[in-house]
């Protein structure tokens, strides 16, 4: 089949259908619907039907996606707006309130993960190098909080102090997250004898140092920031003289893809951080992000984000398995788990939680999801790790999200000294 216009949307066809209908079985089941757009990428892609019938190209064949720059141009723009809208739910106001107990808590949860992750790196990757031990640290370290708000919410216990703290520490998670992979992007092209693709960048540090590049990065935060005060305001006069209006929805797309498209091109540095920056910073005005977010969470998950996990899926090869990879996995899985549950529930006793909620709060934090998941594929795109590696996010996005509200609900359940007060119902069922 031709990847031209007509295998593009036919193949569009396919990926919309396959994973909104995978999508649904996991949400029967309980788990993320991200699952189920990534298996919709693996059952239509070459993964599986390679194995089967090892003679026909089903790349060209019967989905011609990995040709497509159509559906590539799609996939990008879903993560775009995946990272958008992760900032626009990102409430400044609570992690003012929450303080630095949620800042450290949180920092106990990237810390312990990341050192665990370069640990794998060395013990399963010995010859990679620091770069690729540290970005597998980097992975681990965001917290997907969804499945986590979904478990605690149908136990009316999602206003608790430890609910409060989970979502508080799981913000902080993903923006230091975020932080880390710059750090790390921007280290290993400083360490590359080859040009940057990135003009701007050659031209203010040619010989490709380090601590120029980090000044650089740096450079790009405060810009942002700065011009974010504006921005914030703006959007504020904008709401109070057209409130809820597609001029807003529209603008905002304009920072969105502006704030993306200087941080990569410009200052070098992934353009998911520019779009989650941006999203930070228009949470700010809360009426205006709350309609922004529904809007672009409209648009995001009808076609462009099932487009991008599916894409993942689709990429995934079986070919490379073998024993050591399987090993590899089931330990990256463990450090990833231990690495919350000990990061986060040491630094919430010390704050004075109980024994048992501290253990919540960790078992909270271990849910991985969408961030490992685009953090992983930026990573192969930056030639950080190989790609056969997806597969143990993916395990590990599996397990991590099925353990969760298992460990949840059974932590509550046997917790006499539990006390928190009850939802009001109306908002349990919103």
């Amino acid at each position: 089949m031709s990847s031209g216009p007509v295998g593009f949307l036919f193949s569009l066809a396919l990926i919309l259908f396959a994973s909104k209908t995978f999508g649904l079985l996991m949400r029967k089941l309980g788990l993320p619907q991200v699952l189920g757009f990534i298996i919709s990428g693996i059952v239509l892609g070459p993964a599986i039907w390679s194995l089967i019938f090892p003679n026909v190209d089903f790349a060209n064949f019967l989905l011609p996606i990995t040709q497509s720059e159509r559906l590539k141009t799609f996939a990008e723009v879903g993560v775009i707006f995946v990272m958008f809208t992760a900032g626009l739910n990102t409430n400044l106001d609570d992690l003012k309130n929450t303080g630095l107990q949620s800042f450290l808590i949180a920092l106990g949860g990237v810390l312990v993960p990341f050192g665990l992750g370069i640990l794998a790196g060395f013990i399963f990757l010995p010859n990679e190098g620091i770069h690729t031990w540290m970005f597998l640290g980097t992975i681990i370290t965001a917290t997907s909080v969804g499945i986590t708000v979904e478990t605690l919410r149908e136990m009316n216990k999602l206003k608790g102090r430890v609910g409060t703290t989970i979502l508080s520490a799981a913000i902080i998670d993903d923006i230091l997250g975020i932080i880390m992979l710059s750090i790390i992007m921007s280290s290993k092209n400083a360490g590359s004898n080859n040009e940057i693709d990135n003009p701007v960048l050659n031209f203010i540090n040619p010989e490709n140092k380090l601590w120029i590049s980090l000044l650089w990065m740096l450079a790009y935060f405060v810009l942002a920031v700065a011009v974010g005060v504006l921005l914030s305001k703006l959007f504020k006069a904008l709401e109070k003289k057209h409130p809820k209006t597609r001029r807003e929805l529209i603008y905002s797309l304009v920072v969105c893809f502006l704030y993306s498209f200087v941080a990569e091109k410009i200052f070098g540095i992934a353009e998911i951080t520019g779009a989650f920056i941006a999203g930070v910073i228009l949470s700010t005005e809360r009426k205006a992000s709350n309609y922004i977010d529904r809007r672009v969470n409209t648009s995001s998950y009808l076609i462009f984000s099932p487009v991008f996990f599916a894409s993942i899926g689709i990429g995934i090869s079986f070919e490379g398995i073998n024993l050591h990879l399987l090993l590899f996995g089931l330990a990256f899985v463990l450090f990833a788990i231990i690495g919350k549950i000990l990061g986060c529930g040491a630094l919430a006793k010390v704050f004075g939680f109980n024994a048992c909620d501290s253990t919540k709060i960790g078992v909270g934090m271990i849910a991985r999801g969408e961030v490992a998941l685009i953090v992983t594929d930026k990573g192969i795109k930056a030639g950080l790790i190989d790609s056969q590696y997806i597969v143990i996010v993916v395990m590990l996005v599996l397990i991590s999200s099925i353990l969760a509200p298992i460990l949840l609900k059974l932590l509550y359940k046997y917790d006499k000294n539990d006390n928190t007060a009850p939802q009001n119902l109306l908002e349990v069922k919103e």
